[in-house]
């Protein structure tokens, strides 16, 4: 009996590993795009403080209030858009769900990239309409997010402000569930789980928790470097940046899953493992309690994969999960010497780009998810050439460094949509931002896949 279970281990194992390597093929079927540069106003009850954005992206972070002075760099290379901005950029487009009359809600990130440049930067919901034969994305209500009600544990921004709008240096807003009543959102610097009424208002704030181990990240508002240097340091287990960069519900709403970006630190040499492989926490919460479930499942990144980009669950135990390496632009056009990154070429070409499909239930909970296989987000076959930018004969490729939305539209189609992180990413062409692009992908063989 002892033979034949370590026989059948065997096997599963095996399976797996080849179940990780299963190509499929996506075919594009529609390609819209917004404008990079596409800055909307804040709302008119805002702070004067809210009204221009980005007036503290300088190396330094000295406040700079002429417009237009400071330019936007991918690496070495201008991205041709400089900041302060008159306005609030819609950019970064971090997580969205599709809705049953077929529009979408997105939203955007936290503003610069990090919580130290971002407190000019609104945080924003935003409902959309695709055409995907105009190849436009329509804007229909964009959903500003404050904290009337004082929830957050923490002074805001706009702590003393008539209107306390949250900003980029209060949450890193990462990925959306709307609900009946308004919306659930995964946050990166808690990382927490908001919950937001309809109009955008806080209404919750709930610290992440794996079994009974609290998950902190270094931009945690609860932590405080010791006074006494001889006295132990703050206690964080997840890297900045690596919270809820994924938030998906089951088809009942009843539980929420939340995905981290980057692998929870055990001690200060390891990260937690799967099937050999770095591997990022699946973490399952209950609506009703609003309460952790103590339950969760090991997402092991593929050879070159470095963090997810969004997850949504499909109706039969099954997910889409984005995987990414952290390369941009096309090899074709890389750099000779990596380590000297020039104007006139991609210092780190993209290579891990994938939609995965995944499986997780009961039977293998605490335990790795099954990757049924995944398709490349570099080669999209587009025989009809329906592209509008980027890829080459016969397909279309997303060699951004940060694609960060997915889910299904229908049995047979999924939308998938990139970050932009205006105006620091230029991985469709050298010396120019990244659009907002999404691409609709027939891809039903792949929703199929058991």
């Amino acid at each position: 009996m002892k033979c034949v279970t370590i026989t059948l281990s065997a096997l599963l194992m095996a399976g797996s590993a080849l179940a990780d390597e299963t190509v499929f093929t996506g075919t594009l079927a529609g390609h819209a795009i917004l404008p990079a540069n596409t800055i909307i106003k804040a709302p008119e009850d805002a702070a004067g403080h809210l009204k221009t954005s980005g007036k503290f992206t300088t190396p330094d972070r000295k406040r700079t209030d002429a417009l237009g002075t400071v330019p936007g760099k991918d690496g070495v290379r201008p991205t041709g858009v400089s900041m302060p901005f008159d306005g609030q950029p819609m950019q970064g487009f971090s997580g969205i769900r599709t809705m049953p009359d077929g529009t979408f809600w997105t939203l955007s990130d936290n503003g610069f990239g990090t919580k130290a440049n971002s407190s000019d930067a609104m945080l924003m919901l935003h409902h959309i309409k695709i055409d995907w034969q105009a190849g436009r994305v329509e804007p229909i209500k964009t959903v500003f997010l404050s904290d009337p009600d004082r929830k957050a544990p923490f002074p805001i921004v706009m702590e003393g402000a008539e209107m306390r709008y949250l900003t980029g240096a209060d949450f890193d807003v990462e990925s959306i569930q709307p609900t009946a009543d308004g919306f659930w959102v995964g946050e990166e610097f808690g990382p927490y789980l908001l919950k937001f009424d309809m109009d955008g208002k806080l209404t919750d704030v709930i610290a992440t928790k794996v079994g009974e181990t609290a998950v902190t990240s270094p931009d945690n508002p609860t932590i405080s470097v010791q006074a006494d240097p001889s006295k132990p340091m703050p206690v964080f287990n997840l890297k900045r940046s690596g919270g809820f960069e994924g938030l998906a519900a089951s088809p009942d709403g009843s539980k929420l899953y939340g995905l981290l970006e980057g692998p929870i630190w055990t001690d200060a040499a390891t990260v937690e493992q799967a099937d050999g492989a770095k591997a990022l926490r699946v973490i399952e919460f209950d609506t009703a309690s609003k309460a952790w479930t103590g339950r969760s499942w090991l997402y092991p990144l593929a050879a070159g994969g470095e963090a997810i980009g969004d997850f949504n669950i499909l109706a039969d135990g099954t997910a889409l999960v984005l995987e990414r390496d952290n390369g941009a632009g096309t090899a074709d056009k890389a750099c000779a010497d990596p380590k000297a990154p020039k104007h006139d070429c991609f210092a780190t070409p993209a290579k891990v780009k994938r939609l995965y499909k995944i499986a997780f239930d009961d039977s293998n909970v605490g335990k790795a998810v099954r990757k049924i296989g995944y398709i490349d987000l570099m080669k999209i076959a587009d025989p009809q050439n329906i592209r509008r930018q980027g890829g080459g004969e016969g397909f279309y490729d997303m060699p951004f460094v940060t694609i960060e939305n997915v889910d299904r539209v229908d049995d047979t189609h999924i939308i998938v949509g990139n970050d932009n992180n205006l105006p620091f990413s230029a991985g469709r062409a050298l010396d120019k931002a990244d659009d907002n692009e999404f691409v609709l992908i027939e891809a039903g063989d792949f929703l199929k896949a058991r």
